[in-house]
């Protein structure tokens, strides 16, 4: 499978993903509104029932105290009486309620007010009735019910009765179809998003089962090629430990072989500057006018005078030139086949005690850092398996030239730390020294390549040889740095370095 194939099959994924969840947010949010609304709906049925049972409730109230009245007018019982009482009492109440459900609605509020303000009245007439009754005034509560007023006034309650269940009725019908559809669209919905979800969750199984095919594909052709990876790596490892050892052997062989032409230079020009003052003497001896006194016995350097004596100098500065780059191609040669004769060596690797290692490594440069009035300060540092010589050379390199470029007139602070992070050794040499240009952090590593003024010895090898030696060891190395504001090197080492690991970066 190529980068852009895998590339889009993982946007397929998860855009599948995305619009699946999508879909049950959707789902899950559309049901939760529909069953609300479809309980809301179902509520108010239930609060049309509830209304219209509340008038029935009111009706049969009315007729109960009606029904009590006539019977206690006719018999005068008591028990009549009581029934009377009660149903009064009870009216009162079922009116309030019958008020307070239709409160919501300006129609049946308006009637509910009409009915109370006539019950009260039909109410009123039968206590007047009961209380003729009870004082022996039969008669003129027998005209007053003849006269029909509470007929009419039973009567005009009934219809303004039949007027509310009329619009019971009909809020009835409106409220039920709603909870109808409330809860169809709820089903729909629901099944709907059902759908949605076994689609989609069969897309994602034709998906999975596809990238489980192509990893099964993939795993097996890596299996595969992992026969031969092993083979093939020895392969070129041992191809490329060949390559080294021929660049060490040609560099140990060109740096032989240019001593020899170098070792005849130097005789040479030995030669010539003992043959320089035999020379100039004839050539003060020619140019000396005729008659003169010739020159003292035992005086090394002729009289010259003019252009001869300029020639002399000259002469003498030409030489000079000649044996200081013969001196530097001398410790050059000298550098490369130290440089190749470490890379020949095995290294070891045994338990070092870091914090002495360093210890006798800052002994050994005490005298520079008097001089420079330096304090080299040596922090916790862990202690590792690794080549001894190896580090001791890094370590000094590293030391030596914290202390070679610091600022002139300024008290040396160098600090050697360490700490480990996850299976690493990492140690750090700061200093507040004059600093590296960051344009220059990767040059100073190179052979032969250096940073900054020129103003103190070196062949700019020392550097490229510490990261040389480290990378042999299995780590890292680098710098931090500004002009004016120091330098610190953080070197990153195995904490356990193997003879497997050895083997591996030779």
């Amino acid at each position: 499978m190529t980068p852009d194939a895998g590339r889009r099959r993982a946007i397929g994924q998860i855009l599948l993903l995305a619009a699946g969840l999508l879909v049950l947010t959707v789902i899950s949010g559309g049901s939760v509104y529909l069953v609300n609304k479809a309980r809301e709906d179902a509520s108010w049925v239930v609060h049309t029932v509830e209304v219209e049972s509340q008038i029935s409730l009111a009706q049969l109230q009315m007729r109960r105290a009606e029904s009590a009245q006539r019977g206690y007018l006719l018999t005068s019982l008591p028990d009549f009486l009581a029934d009377f009482e009660t149903a009064a009492t009870q009216l009162a109440p079922a009116l309030t309620r019958l008020s307070e459900l239709t409160n919501d609605n300006p129609l049946q509020r308006r009637l509910v007010g009409e009915i109370v303000a006539l019950a009260d009245q039909r109410i009123a007439e039968f206590r007047k009735t009961i209380e003729l009754a009870r004082t022996q005034h039969i008669d003129d509560a027998a005209r007053i019910v003849r006269e029909g007023t509470g007929r009419d006034l039973m009567n005009h309650i009934g219809e303004l009765a039949g007027q509310m269940r009329a619009e019971e009725d009909r809020l009835f019908l409106l409220r039920t179809g709603n909870a109808d559809r409330s809860q169809t669209l709820a089903a729909s919905m629901t099944g709907i998003g059902s759908g949605l979800v076994v689609v989609l969750a069969g897309i994602s199984i034709f998906l999975v089962r596809r990238s489980a095919r192509a990893r099964d594909d993939a795993e097996a052709q890596l299996r595969d090629n992992n026969l031969n990876l092993e083979a093939t790596v020895d392969e070129r490892t041992a191809d490329l430990r060949e390559a080294n050892e021929e660049i060490q052997r040609f560099a140990y062989i060109v740096s032989h072989d240019l001593r020899s032409p170098l070792v005849n230079i130097m005789g040479f020009t030995s030669e010539l500057e003992e043959l320089r003052t035999d020379i100039f003497r004839r050539i003060a001896v020619l140019g000396r006018p005729s008659g003169s006194a010739p020159e003292a016995a035992g005086v090394t350097e002729p009289a010259l005078a003019g252009e001869d004596q300029q020639l002399s100098q000259d002469f003498t500065e030409a030489l000079g030139f000649i044996k200081s780059s013969i001196a530097k191609m001398d410790r050059l040669i000298s550098a490369i086949l130290n440089l190749t004769r470490e890379g020949r060596r095995e290294f070891e690797p045994v338990p070092v005690d870091t914090r002495e290692l360093i210890e006798a490594v800052v002994t050994t440069v005490a005298h520079q850092a008097a001089e420079a009035e330096a304090e080299i300060r040596i922090e916790p540092l862990p202690d590792i398996v690794s080549d001894r010589l190896a580090l001791e050379q890094i370590f000094s390199n590293l030391i030596d030239n914290a202390l070679k470029y610091l600022k002139p007139g300024v008290p040396g602070d160098i600090t050697i730390r360490g700490r480990t992070k996850l299976g690493f050794a990492v140690f750090e040499v700061a200093d507040n020294g004059r600093g590296i240009d960051p344009r220059d952090h990767q040059r100073i590593f190179d052979l032969f390549r250096r940073a900054g003024a020129q103003d103190k010895p070196g062949q700019g090898i020392g550097l490229a040889h510490v990261r040389a030696l480290v990378r042999r060891l299995g780590g890292t190395i680098s710098v931090s740095s500004e002009l004016q504001n120091g330098s610190t090197f953080t070197i990153t080492l195995p904490i356990n370095w193997t003879a497997s690991s050895r083997k591996r970066d030779s």
